[in-house]
């Protein structure tokens, strides 16, 4: 038995993990089927290189990149109720958090850290979408709001990343109250006349982009990222229409100003950097200057291309006459 136990065993184990590893060495582009080697990805910040595809990006790889030097330090968040509900659907939500904060080592869908982006002192959360898809729940909304009291405290720039399917149903109406609760505290930040920064990154939907997601000073969107309310299948099934090509992509949201600017993810720190300097009423870097106005170029030009009457877009009822006012009978 201990021949089994010490010799047989261990090697499995060993041929198993090689195989896995071997697996997970390269990973595969959704946009072109390209596989892509993983260390490469990791250094280009989860871009692939030749299609340019923004892949998701794990929380602390996103801080790593963003902060200068990749230095900060994170923000201890308040505890709350785990399971308010105790609900339970295939599995106990009790198991199901337990599942996500070993798989991810993170307490909930949200961390928020402090340090200096060029130069200048924030305050940023950014939402983690492996963890329960990045749905907002009483620790992330939690999270949220203590981000926003440091910054008012600290009177720094409040950054937020945000990647979410939306409110947390396991959490019900807790999580609906999320909504308003972090809506509140944005109001706040703003009295304080602090900046309010939001990227918004892929995907961003639901009650999150319902709130705090779109009550940016700057709302910035990576490209490709999907953003809105409810899913283009469900909005097609309610209104019996077909929807334009690239709905609630984020170029499709900049052309109709729903978004200030589509930046690609090597050029956040610095554009948001020179953003974050001017409205703070410091001398903004040249070179930054010259990122947000060659961003702003690019974008013209991608607009230039296109046609400048699309029926589909024409005929769609989202871009249709306002509907005469309703009355009750």
């Amino acid at each position: 038995m201990n021949w089994i136990n010490n010799i047989v065993r261990p090697k499995i184990r060993s041929l198993l993990n090689k195989r896995e590893l071997s697996e997970n060495l390269w990973v595969k582009c959704p946009d072109s089927g390209e596989m892509v080697f993983y260390r490469d990805l990791e250094v280009n910040q989860w871009v692939v290189p030749s299609s340019d595809y923004h892949m998701k990006i794990k929380a602390k790889d996103r801080m790593d990149s963003f902060f200068d030097n990749g230095e900060y330090e994170m923000v201890e968040l308040p505890k709350v109720a785990h399971d308010p509900l105790k609900f339970k659907d295939i599995k106990k939500y009790s198991d199901r958090l337990k599942e996500h904060r070993n798989k991810t080592g993170y307490e909930d869908s949200v961390l928020v850290a402090t340090g200096n982006l060029s130069g200048q002192g924030v305050v940023v959360a950014v939402q983690d979408f492996d963890f329960i898809a990045g749905s907002l729940s009483l620790a992330a909304g939690a999270a949220i709001v203590r981000g926003i009291e440091v910054a008012i405290k600290q009177k720094q720039p409040f950054i937020i990343f945000t990647a979410s399917g939306g409110a947390r149903m396991q959490e019900g109406i807790f999580s609906l109250m999320q909504l308003p609760k972090t809506t509140v505290a944005v109001k706040r930040l703003k009295r304080a006349g602090l900046p309010f920064i939001v990227v918004l990154t892929n995907p961003t939907t639901g009650g999150v982009t319902a709130s705090y997601a779109m009550l940016g000073d700057v709302h910035i969107a990576e490209p490709g990222a999907q953003i809105g309310f409810a899913g283009a299948r469900v909005i097609e099934q309610t209104i019996r229409e077909k929807l334009p090509e690239g709905f609630q992509r984020s170029e499709y949201l900049l052309e109709h100003g729903m978004v200030d600017m589509v930046v690609h993810r090597h050029k956040l720190r610095e554009i948001i950097g020179s953003l974050l300097l001017m409205f703070m009423g410091q001398p903004a870097t040249e070179k930054s200057t010259q990122l947000i106005v060659a961003n702003k170029e690019e974008q013209d030009k991608k607009e230039a291309k296109k046609p400048t009457e699309d029926k589909e877009i024409k005929d769609s009822p989202l871009h249709s006459s306002p509907p005469e006012a309703a009355h009750a009978e």
